[in-house]
């Protein structure tokens, strides 16, 4: 039979939903706690308590001072009693050794049970914290416990308690005390009570999650939820698409009979919801997006600097539909399609086409176009004015008239920010990479001077610089700017420039360098000096007996054609020989004569001697070329050796 500490200590595990762990080291942090106050222990000594759950049994173990003779018994412990905890214990070392005090279990219950509460309750909320973390953006069910001026407080699980704000709840719903409620968990905040749950019902993803808990579809991801637009208790529209061929993403989220659909309005206290097939094409999205209203032409302006304009055209009996009471449907579909959506009636809209046409002169050429038409819309208008009827296909007239004004404004519109944007490249292609990098804050101005520029709100030095160039007038404009200010920031842009310029040079500079050389400049560095020796020998006639050679000029960079002609002079000369007459001779002069006038070994014996001679006179020359990547600079090397027993000698 289990002990009461056993019995007690299931209780409060089955009382508190808490690990038996964490109740446990709360218990023993008590223990402590109490040892601590039961002997006046300081803080700084180490002491530990262990706890059997079964038995309840607390032992206490202090860390104490070797020492020979005990004088305090809270700090110091004899050789010998250490020596049974430690064997290699010595006079001056620390030992942990048991210290539990006589009767400690019932001093410690009377002591201790504000500190185990206290642990446990910490514990609590840690856990509590930690489990509805985890759920954030999920549904909810709460218990009505209470209303107060802040709002309702709604009894969750694990003990919890989380309030739902006034401006969280559906308008006109009222609630009743121990009424189930279902709730969007919308936030947790940790606070020095326990954890803060908000809980909403106006959010809109309320609504997205009871759309995933009622449509299968949507919760096995066959129906896409694109977008939604809610005011809470009034009116909500919801645009959904088909992820899978076959499937009907309105149908599903509406149900057979309007099933699905009227069980999510029941549970928002009677909201009209309107579930609206998403389009990638934005004009038929926003026509859909207005319905129940019928829609006769949607004109987009996508060029206009801040909010994408969308103008839609109805007939006249549907525009109080289209705009909705005080705005409400109008004003939902700008949030569904995030589209500035400006309504206008058939009529409406033809008088402020036939304006623009009339006032504008970019409109010329669709002026021209529509010159036969004009004058019949100017007496459909007149009748309208007057209050007169009109047929439907005089409707069809303005219809086709609003549709050729408003698209060919908008063909227009397009044209033009095209010549923008090539204008904008042109200047871009004008200014350094790196100047969009800069930060505004590094740009080298006076503290006044930034102050002005500072009102244009760019972010970097690249997109000043770019408006600079695109237009002056916008930033000479600026206040507090003047022709003073002007020239110095002038200058400052200028030396920006210069400096961006100049890094961007010695970047690619570095580059070049850096990068690997073609076949050609490989061929012309490595090579050895034999081969060059090969080809000076080759290219090189040898001078006659007793004239003086000519030193050769040294060759600069960029020479390479005067190196090629005198090459080609080279071969020509040997492919010739000049005879005692002065004329040159043909090879096939030179072989057609009969080799038995000659004798042979005289020949021989004359050649050895003159080739003896030429060696002897002729002045050896070498060329090396080399290539210094440093100075970036093709240098050549001329050896000459002057006689037998010399030196040779280096020329640059």
């Amino acid at each position: 039979m289990k002990n009461e500490f056993a019995l007690a200590f299931n209780e409060v595990l089955e009382d508190k939903q808490l690990p038996k762990e964490v109740i446990l080291e709360a218990v023993q942090a008590a223990m402590v706690s109490a040892y601590r106050r039961a002997v006046n222990a300081s803080n700084a000594q180490q002491v530990d308590a262990v706890v059997d759950p079964e038995t309840g049994a607390v032992v206490i173990y202090a860390e104490k001072e070797v020492v020979e003779s005990v004088e305090d018994d809270r700090t110091e412990v004899s050789l010998d009693d250490a020596l049974e905890v430690d064997t290699e214990a010595e006079i001056g070392s620390m030992v942990i050794v048991e210290t539990t005090p006589q009767n400690f279990g019932r001093v410690a219950a009377q002591t201790a049970r504000q500190v185990i509460q206290q642990r446990i309750r910490e514990a609590e909320r840690e856990s509590q914290h930690k489990h509805f973390s985890s759920q954030l953006g999920e549904i909810v069910s709460g218990v009505v416990q209470a209303f107060n001026q802040s709002g309702v407080t709604l009894g969750l699980e694990m003990k919890a308690e989380g309030l739902m704000p006034r401006n969280q709840m559906i308008s006109g719903e009222r609630f009743r005390l121990h009424d189930r409620v279902r709730t969007l968990l919308l936030d947790v905040k940790s606070s020095p009570r326990g954890p803060l749950i908000i809980l909403s019902r106006s959010h809109k993803n309320f609504l997205r999650r009871l759309l995933e808990n009622e449509v299968p579809e949507i919760y096995h991801g066959m129906v896409e939820i694109r977008s939604i637009a809610r005011e809470p208790g009034h009116r909500s529209k919801v645009a959904v698409s088909a992820l899978q061929a076959g499937v009907d993403p309105v149908g599903a989220c509406v149900g057979i009979r309007g099933v699905r659909i009227q069980a999510i309005v029941r549970e928002l206290n009677d909201e009209k919801i309107d579930v609206i097939e998403w389009n990638s094409d934005p004009g038929i999205f926003i026509a859909k997006a207005l319905s129940p209203a019928r829609v006769t032409g949607v004109f987009l302006n996508e060029h206009i600097k801040g909010t994408k304009t969308a103008t839609v055209v109805v007939p006249e009996d549907q525009l109080s539909l289209a705009i909705g009471r005080d705005g409400q449907n109008a004003r939902l579909a700008a949030k569904l399609t995030s589209w500035r959506i400006d309504i206008k009636s058939l009529p409406e809209s033809a008088t402020d086409a036939l304006h623009r046409l009339q006032s504008e002169p970019d409109l010329a050429q669709i002026k021209d176009d529509q010159e036969k038409i004009l004058p019949q819309v100017e007496n459909i208008l007149a009748k309208k004015a007057e209050g007169r009827p009109v047929t439907p296909e005089e409707y069809q007239v303005l219809t086709q008239f609003v549709d050729c004004v408003e698209r060919g404004a908008m063909r227009i519109q397009e044209d033009a920010r095209k010549v923008e944007e090539e204008r904008e490249q042109v200047a871009r292609a004008g200014i350094p990479d790196s100047v969009f990098e800069m930060p505004m804050a590094d740009f080298d101005v006076s503290d006044r001077l930034y102050a002005v520029i500072s009102e244009t709100g760019f972010d970097t030095v690249g997109d000043l610089m770019l408006r600079y160039s695109m237009d002056p007038d916008s930033l000479y404009k600026l206040h507090g700017m003047g022709p003073k200010s002007w020239a110095i920031f002038e200058a400052a842009l200028d030396k920006v420039k210069q400096e961006a310029q100049a890094q961007e040079l010695a970047r690619q500079e570095a580059e070049k360098e850096l990068a690997p050389k073609t076949e050609s400049e490989e061929e012309v560095t490595t090579a050895e000096p034999a081969e060059a020796e090969i080809v000076a020998a080759e290219t090189t006639t040898p001078p006659a007996e007793g004239a003086e050679v000519a030193e050769e000029p040294v060759e600069e960079p960029g020479a390479e054609a005067d190196v090629e002609t005198q090459v080609e002079a080279a071969d020509v000369t040997e492919t010739t020989e000049v005879s005692e007459e002065g004329e040159a001779e043909s090879l096939e002069d030179v072989f057609a004569v009969d080799l038995a006038e000659f004798d042979i070994d005289a020949t021989d014996e004359a050649f050895e001697e003159d080739e003896k001679k030429k060696k002897k006179e002729k002045r050896k020359k070498f060329i090396e070329i080399e290539y210094d990547p440093d100075q970036d600079v093709t240098l050549v090397k001329k050896k000459r050796k002057r006689g037998e027993e010399a030196d040779w000698e280096t020329e640059w």
